[in-house]
């Protein structure tokens, strides 16, 4: 979570400094998003567009009520309508909880870790938080009742817990309601559809809790906040005045209401599904050496031995898990959603295998193998000039971090468009091509280039898994270099200009998968264009700083395409697979 501070000032208390809610982010492009526990895509079962239509414009210029869907509710429960208040969400109601029942002076008793909204909205009431360990196993009952005092105004139970998915009992419950009955118990049942038992009529026996409700998980509707709290008369009396008096959207409102009416029918599928998930999640991350904790939420919390790693490497595949920050007790642990449909396990599953099991290891050649900083990138600045165009490195560099700029040639054209001058590429490659390889007789730039990286690392790397190169070069240039600097016995495939289309088109990376019988790899490339083609490819995308890029354009593109990591040397990825 993000450390930037803002103060409020607690009635009749000092002001008090509360963290930004901002989860942390590797800033990489996300599109399988598996950090906030949101429903399956198959949970919200109904025509949303239909409901629209009939709503009509009224529903639009009027405030809404949320008085139908809370007899909805009440109905459901058994309970009478007064005791159903229908917010924006569950935080929404957990905030308002917290609103009347805290205050400087009182306290609130939470086993931690838990949701983190909790011990937000407790803070900015003013209350002192009291916490008690529950990272796993039964709910911690003796250690909760040994803290509570006169000054306890409430006690939290999330169960399933956010973010162990361990759970609570009803008897527990009912110990605590006899045990500290000055206390308001705060129950907290936003993942009970997925659990083996469903604590809410358990509490609503009680004459002391208030149960939080949500259609953000099971449901699938987390886009349009609709929660709601069951709980005594009076409590949700003096909750209903404690926010607005008009929380929820009419649209919100009524596409709640209908899914609710068809809540037997659309949840059965989505919440038998994530089980079953969950199960072969936690199966797929034992075998890999994870330690995936018990759960019966929609997700699975698993300890690591660099969750860090496995956070930006699945988010290099546009793959993105919930990381919590330094000091919470859970530097080790990553928050997995499950996903709630076939395609998307098994991008998860073949992203943690990736992650954690690779079977080969991909190289791009130009700045990562080779140094081309006196070849290929003088050859780019000596073309341009042979058409009267001149051109800096930093100007080359720049133009590699925009992407599309895996050949060469086309970038050298592109250069000299760019300043107006329009060359055939037949003629620009031409040129490129005598200056690199030579000609009369005379060595060309090709016979600058040196081996990045220290032979004997390359030949521990093969010795340990297969490698591959994934190049833009011209076949031939490539096996040129291999066979001066003695490589060409350590790479099993070597996939060239000629076998493909160009990065960031995924075709080549997918070859050399082919050629090396291999699912799981990660590349390792210096530009966006091979950052952008391993991801798509579903390998691990590695940067590697290129010489020559003192400015650290290229870096800087590689990092926003979605690059796991930047190294500075290839000598790293030997300390870093598994």
């Amino acid at each position: 979570m993000s450390t930037t501070p803002f103060n409020t000032n607690s009635p009749g208390g000092p002001a008090t400094t509360i963290p930004l809610y901002a989860p942390p982010s590797t800033g990489a492009p996300i599109d399988l998003h598996l950090d906030a526990n949101e429903g399956p895509p198959s949970a919200c079962g109904v025509d949303v567009a239909r409901i629209v239509k009939a709503l009509g414009p009224q529903a639009v210029r009027r405030y809404p009520s949320a008085a139908a869907l809370e007899r909805l509710i009440a109905q459901h429960w058994g309970v009478a309508p007064s005791r159903v208040l229908v917010t924006a969400g569950g935080d929404e109601a957990i905030d308002r909880v917290c609103r009347v029942m805290l205050a400087p002076g009182r306290e609130i008793i939470l086993p931690a870790p838990t949701f983190e909204m909790i011990p937000r909205y407790a803070r900015l009431a003013g209350a002192e938080i009291v916490t008690t360990e529950w990272n796993e196993g039964p709910y911690p009952l003796e250690q909760v009742l040994a803290c509570v005092t006169e000054r306890t105004a409430m006690i939290a139970v999330v169960s399933p817990n956010n973010p162990t998915g361990a759970v609570a009992t009803a008897d527990d419950l009912k110990q605590l309601a006899s045990s500290a009955c000055g206390a308001a118990l705060l129950v907290d049942c936003a993942y009970a559809e997925f659990a083996d038992e469903d604590l809410t009529p358990a509490a609503l026996e009680l004459p002391n809790a208030i149960v939080i409700r949500t259609f953000s998980k099971a449901f699938g509707m987390a886009g349009l906040r609709v929660g709601y709290a069951i709980g005594p008369e009076h409590h949700i009396r003096a909750m209903r005045a404690a926010g607005s008096p008009f929380p929820v959207s009419g649209l919100s409102l009524a596409v709640a209401q209908d899914s609710f009416n068809q809540a037997s029918r659309i949840l059965q599928e989505p919440v038998s599904r994530v089980r079953a998930e969950r199960n072969r999640l936690c199966a797929v991350l034992t075998e890999l050496g994870a330690r995936p904790r018990p759960t019966q939420g929609n997700f699975v919390l698993a300890d690591f031995d660099d969750a860090d790693w496995v956070w930006r490497a699945l988010a290099g595949l546009g793959i993105g898990v919930r990381r919590f920050p330094a000091g919470s007790g859970l530097e080790r642990s990553l928050r997995i959603t499950c996903p709630g449909q076939e395609a998307g396990f098994k991008r998860l599953c073949l992203g943690l295998r990736a992650t954690l099991s690779p079977q080969a290891i991909l190289f791009d050649m130009d700045g990562v193998i080779a140094d081309v900083s006196g070849s290929c990138r003088q050859a780019i600045t000596l073309t341009a000039e042979s058409f009267g165009v001149s051109t800096t490195p930093g100007e080359v560099s720049a133009a590699k971090a925009e992407g599309n700029a895996n050949n060469d040639w086309v970038l050298t054209q592109r250069l000299l468009m760019r300043r107006g001058v329009d060359a055939p590429l037949q003629e620009v490659t031409t040129r490129f091509e005598t200056l690199y390889n030579g000609y009369d007789g005379m060595p060309g730039l090709a016979a600058a280039e040196q081996l990045i990286p220290d032979r004997a690392l390359l030949e521990r790397l093969a010795e340990r898994l297969p490698l591959a190169i994934v190049t833009g070069r011209p076949r031939r240039d490539c096996e040129l270099f291999l066979e001066r600097f003695g490589l060409m016995r350590l790479f099993s495939a070597t996939v060239c200009m000629e076998d493909g289309p160009a990065k960031p088109n995924p075709g080549t990376v997918h070859r050399a998968l082919e050629l090396l019988s291999a699912e799981a790899a990660w590349m390792i490339g210096d530009t966006p264009d091979d950052v952008v083609a391993a991801r798509t490819a579903g390998v691990v995308p590695i940067g590697i700083a290129p010489p020559g890029d003192a400015d650290s354009q290229t870096t800087g593109a590689m990092e926003r395409a979605g690059t796991a990591r930047v190294l500075s040397s290839l000598q790293e990825l030997e300390d870093m697979l598994p």
